[in-house]
């Protein structure tokens, strides 16, 4: 597969639809649907608890055009959220008990009203967390974002496929490794990763090819051997995520001749402990327009809320959020294959 240069959008490719993904992702090549799988752990259908993490996709457009990347992100995307609809969103927060607000794209950064989000949220006393790509940090008109970030104790996770370039550009685009290890120092040096400075930074792994994630536990300690001897930097928590059948990474799966396999093995991973502590469950995404969606995979396939919830975050009702049947389709396989996958990473 080459390296993209724009999103399949820009292209005009089939698989840039939802409901062409879905025809996929959804015809079950005899695999049993995720329900019937579900119920076996037997708590009945998939429900949401109390929200705690609201999720918010702030905007598509990237510096970057990743491989891998679910949401088909790229510069040529201007799905932009609004500051009427950040308003929304903060309305939300400054009435409800929801701790922690996850920031993602596209690059979040390059949503025009970011600074003035993330200062708003935090006057509220939340928990914001920025999901950065890291080289955005060095481009020209956001060299002052780390800073800022820093500054109003922003917690930041961020891809880093491997710590070895060619894992990562392969992935990601050529020099993209070595742009993220210089703005890991620099994060480093404004005390990102370190213990004593509260200030959090934590990377995330996707799997170059179509296999699973290795052990969290044993990657983490990989990682922080070889990016502390190698390059001298630190980070927190090393998150595993199980790249999910959609989009650009479906894309990759069908041209590789590796999309069958890849669900099968999804499927035979299925993990009963993993499925009962999907993110789901407490997170809620809300899309860069403010409609609301379960999490941010049913958000790229517009798999909206069921049917009796509110559709937009400006009618966000507790009442009718949490306790509802959560949206489910074969892609979920993903979060309840081995040791699980969530934003937060492993959830065994």
């Amino acid at each position: 597969m080459q390296a993209r240069h724009k999103s399949m959008k820009a292209f005009g490719e089939n698989l840039a639809d939802a409901n062409e993904q879905l025809k996929i992702i959804n015809n079950s090549n005899g695999f049993p649907h995720f329900d019937e799988k579900f119920e076996i752990v037997g708590e009945g259908p998939l429900r949401a608890g109390k929200v705690e993490i609201l999720q918010v996709n702030v905007g598509k457009m990237c510096n970057q055009v990743c491989k891998h990347c679910h949401v088909d992100a790229g510069p040529d995307r201007k799905e932009i959220m609004t500051k009427e609809t950040m308003q929304y969103c903060l309305d939300v927060l400054a009435n409800n008990d929801i701790p922690t607000v996850d920031l993602t794209g596209g690059a979040p950064e390059m949503n025009p009203n970011f600074k003035w989000f993330v200062d708003k949220i935090k006057k509220l006393n939340k928990h914001v967390i920025v999901r950065s790509n890291l080289t955005i940090l060095e481009t020209n008109g956001y060299a002052d974002y780390a800073e800022f970030m820093a500054n109003h104790k922003v917690e930041i996770v961020s891809s880093l496929p491997y710590y070895k370039k060619s894992f990562t550009d392969r992935q990601r685009g050529d020099g993209v490794f070595d742009k993220s290890i210089a703005v890991i120092k620099r994060l480093n040096e404004l005390g990102y990763g370190k213990e004593e400075t509260g200030l959090i930074f934590n990377l995330v792994y996707n799997p170059v090819g179509a296999f699973l994630p290795p052990s969290q536990e044993e990657l983490e300690r990989d990682y922080k051997r070889e990016l502390r001897d190698n390059f001298g930097i630190v980070f927190n928590n090393l998150y595993t995520i199980t790249n999910m059948p959609i989009s650009r990474y479906l894309d990759y799966l069908l041209q590789s001749g590796n999309y069958e396999s890849y669900m099968q093995k999804l499927v035979d991973a299925f993990n009963p402990a993993a499925a009962i502590g999907v993110m789901c469950k407490f997170t809620l995404s809300v899309g860069w327009n403010g409609r609301l969606f379960d999490c941010d995979f049913n958000q790229m396939l517009e798999l909206g809320l069921i049917d009796d919830a509110p559709k937009h975050i400006k009618d966000y009702n507790a009442s009718l959020i949490e306790g509802r049947r959560i949206v489910t389709g074969q892609h979920c396989y993903g979060c309840t294959a081995g040791s699980g996958s969530s934003c937060g990473g492993a959830t065994t």
